[in-house]
Parts: C-alpha cells; sequence; structure tokens
C-alpha cells in the first residue's frame, strides 16, 4: 500500500516546468516541402512522421480502400504506423495493404495479453496477419490499473515475451500505451522503456491535470513519446449524435480550426508523433493540414488554455 500511495501522490503533482514556447530542443527535426515533419523518437535513432497512421482508419474497409488510404498516408510522408488485434480487423486490412512499402516504414503493434503465454500468442499471430518478420516497435497495451502493472512485469508476465521476442529479433523496440497517469507512471518506474504512448490533449491537460506529470517522467528517461487524442473534444454529450464518426468513443474535433489547434497543442510539446482518431475522414483532414502545423506561439498558449478550462476532460489524474 505505500507503494501504490507514493505512485498516487506522484501522479497527483503538477511537474513545475512549462513547455512553452514550445521546448523542442531535444528533439531533432526534418522537414521536407510538401511533407509532413519528422521527428526523432527518443534514444532510438528513429525518425518518424509527426502524423502516425492508426489501424482503425482501415478497419472494416475493403481491401481496395485499405491500400489507397495507405498509399495516400505514404504519398503524404506518414512513415509511422500503428495497429492492434484489438481494432477488428485491421491488421488482416493493414497487412496486405502495406505490404508493399513495409521496409521503408515504421511499423509499430500492441497486445493487451498480460501474461507470457498470451502475449507470445498474440505476437506470432500479429506477425502473420501482417505479413513481416518483426514490429519496430511491440507494447503493452491500453494499460490503465497498477495490478496489470504488477502483473505484466510480474514471475510469467508479458514482459518475459517481450524480451523472448527482442531477443529473437522480432521486435526492436519495447513500449507501452497506457490510459491513466497512475499506471504510466508506475511502468517507468519499473522498467527503462522505449517508448509511450499515451493521450496528451488540451482539454485533459489543463483541466484535469492530465499529462503534465507524465511528459516529464517520459522526458527525463529519454523515451520516444507519442501522443493519442490530440484531437478530441471530450466525453460525448448525453444524447448525442454520434453516427458522423461511429469508430469514435468520444467526440472529436472536427472543424479545420479546431483540428489544426488541437494537433499544435499537442506537437508543441516534445512529442515525436500524434496519432489522430480511427476516423478515415478526420485521419485524411489531418493530413491535409501538415504544412499549418506549426508550434503555438505565447498568446496562443494562453488561448488555448482558456479554452481548454471551459471543456470536459476526457481523461483526469
Amino acid at each position: 500500500m505505500k507503494r501504490r500511495r507514493f505512485i498516487a501522490a506522484a501522479a497527483a503533482a503538477v511537474p513545475a516546468i512549462t513547455l512553452f514556447p514550445a521546448d523542442l530542443s531535444g528533439i531533432s527535426r526534418q522537414t521536407v516541402p510538401g511533407k509532413l515533419e519528422k521527428r526523432s523518437l527518443g534514444r532510438t535513432g528513429e525518425m518518424l512522421s509527426v502524423i502516425g497512421f492508426g489501424g482503425i482508419v482501415v478497419m472494416n474497409a475493403t481491401h481496395a480502400e485499405a491500400s489507397e488510404r495507405v498509399r495516400k498516408a505514404i504519398d503524404s510522408g506518414v512513415n509511422y504506423f500503428d495497429v492492434a488485434p484489438s481494432y477488428g480487423d485491421a491488421e488482416l486490412k493493414l497487412g496486405p495493404a502495406l505490404e508493399p512499402y513495409r521496409k521503408d516504414v515504421f511499423l509499430a503493434c500492441k497486445t493487451t495479453m498480460r501474461t507470457r503465454a498470451e502475449a507470445r500468442k498474440e505476437l506470432e499471430q500479429s506477425l502473420q496477419n501482417m505479413r513481416t518478420d518483426h514490429f519496430d516497435l511491440y507494447q503493452h497495451h491500453a494499460v490503465t490499473e497498477l495490478k496489470d502493472v504488477d502483473t505484466l512485469l510480474g514471475p510469467g508476465g508479458a514482459m518475459e515475451a517481450f524480451l523472448e521476442a527482442r531477443e529473437a529479433g522480432k521486435i526492436r523496440f519495447i513500449g507501452f500505451s497506457a490510459h491513466s497517469v497512475e499506471a504510466a507512471m508506475a511502468l517507468m518506474e519499473r522498467f527503462d522503456f522505449d517508448t509511450i504512448l499515451f493521450p496528451f490533449n488540451y482539454t485533459a491537460w489543463h483541466a484535469g491535470n492530465f499529462g503534465p506529470q507524465v511528459m516529464q517522467k517520459a522526458r527525463e528517461k529519454n523515451m520516444g513519446i507519442l501522443a493519442l487524442k490530440a484531437m478530441a473534444r471530450g466525453p460525448w454529450p448525453e444524447g448525442a449524435d454520434r453516427s458522423a464518426w461511429p469508430k469514435c468513443w468520444y467526440e472529436p474535433l472536427h472543424t479545420e480550426e479546431d483540428i489544426i489547434m488541437g494537433l499544435r497543442f499537442t506537437l508543441s510539446h516534445p512529442v515525436t508523433a500524434a496519432i489522430p482518431p480511427g476516423d478515415e475522414t478526420l485521419f485524411m483532414q489531418a493530413l491535409g493540414l501538415a504544412d499549418r502545423l506549426k508550434p503555438l506561439d505565447s498568446s496562443e498558449v494562453l488561448e488555448i488554455k482558456e479554452k481548454a478550462l471551459r471543456g470536459i476532460p476526457l481523461f483526469r489524474a
């Protein structure tokens, strides 16, 4: 219980840092006219596009639709693709569509399995579905509770399968995605991960104190920082019509102005890449804004903070 109280207290603390104007000094950046900017991924030596392709974009698509969506992403400069078995048939659609480009992209996958045997089995199936012999990044997926941290890092836990797979050349880097500050802080305390995938969203950051402490810890450990939910507005209002975005469990930012502001907030931090919602229309909107994602200036920082404090955060610490 003492360890749990310590982690909870650390998670609740507001770090005495400000990241604005944008502190991107620790990140290498490459720009090519007409293409997405690329940024360094922690200590991995990799350079990733600032917009990533989430596998849900091709979930329930035809193979022809999946191939066309991948082609458009590649043409825009996307080289970071992320998928998971929990995304319906996304692996079965993304694998064939991505196969012609596999050697030129950074491919990440995830597992929600917490034990060694289950994680090893799911990894092998994902490799087969994705038509590849390795993943560049393999992640413990959607870790939320401390009991899951204990299980996956404990004897017979999923981490054992990850380490065996890395030794065998089936994965290159090890990371995690988390949906609670408590779990993220605990994972970073207990293992030297290469990357973190976490919701870094302007409303959750300012109105929910959800993200600053995680960002600080990840920076201290020189991890690659990847972002979820940059384009989230907040929880769906009661009775809201969700039919326009059936793949979004939260209300997304959808006007051009709001999308730009959400992405610019997230990418003004030392974040390598942001993954837009799985809705294909929203993803394509994000791609079309590639040349407008410059860091926020000081006046915009205040503006977005005021806007955030009027909203309802999707997550709270």
